[in-house]
């Protein structure tokens, strides 16, 4: 039995240009004589002006996730995945590999959705490692890692959405809000005739603490 990946439609865009950083900026201030002619600056202030920015020991550089270890132990793979021309996530055909919206945020990221899904099984494959999230109870850990850092998460909440239109239900793969971990795969019941799985089993989990180097 094949499953239908979810739809994210026309709200991609949007989350593409919101997904990108910000650069903090500043100029360099001058002082006046009673002339209103600007002076230099005394020799110190001016040793305050160049002294480089360091970053604090807090903050990370966000990457993509490149693993998932559910309650099970089990380790899935994690792909970057975009979108169809009909805005249909691309999710890897692979019952054993997840993918990761590009469009969403990363692990380190502050805020918004860190969007990461699979199929639940597949005719040829059988069930994936994500079948198990059909049952997932609140309070599971999920353990994302990227290429340089790892992010326990507490399953929150399961909730089953219709697998037709999303953009009613924008906190699945929204780039704004508290950072989150958002797993999805598709959830019974099953219709051939309307092409496959009608619902989508939607896991949310929030940070446990913040991500660590490996």
């Amino acid at each position: 039995m094949g499953s239908a990946p979810a739809r994210v439609l026309a709200a991609t865009g949007i989350l593409l240009a919101a997904s990108g950083g910000c650069a903090a900026t500043g100029s360099a201030e001058s002082t006046a004589d009673a002339s209103g002619s600007p002076s230099s600056p005394a020799p110190a202030a001016a040793a305050e002006q160049v002294a480089p920015a360091r970053r604090a020991h807090s903050v990370v550089a966000p990457e993509s996730p490149a693993s998932a270890v559910l309650r099970s132990g089990r380790r899935v793979r994690v792909n970057p995945v975009g979108t169809t021309g009909a805005g249909v996530l691309a999710v890897p055909e692979d019952v054993d590999v997840a993918g990761w919206w590009v469009g969403g945020s990363r692990l380190g990221d502050p805020f918004g959705s860190i969007l990461v899904a699979a199929h639940v099984d597949s005719r040829g494959q059988g069930l994936g490692p994500f079948a198990e999230l059909l049952t997932v109870d609140p309070g599971t850990r999920v353990r994302l890692a990227s290429a340089s850092l790892q992010q326990v998460f507490e399953v929150r909440s399961r909730r089953l959405v219709p697998q037709d239109s999303l953009v009613d239900d924008s906190w699945i793969f929204a780039a704004t809000g508290s950072v989150r971990l958002t797993l999805v795969t598709c959830a019974p019941p099953y219709d051939a005739s309307r092409g496959g799985y009608r619902n989508l089993a939607v896991i949310t989990a929030v940070p446990l603490g913040p991500p660590e180097e490996t």
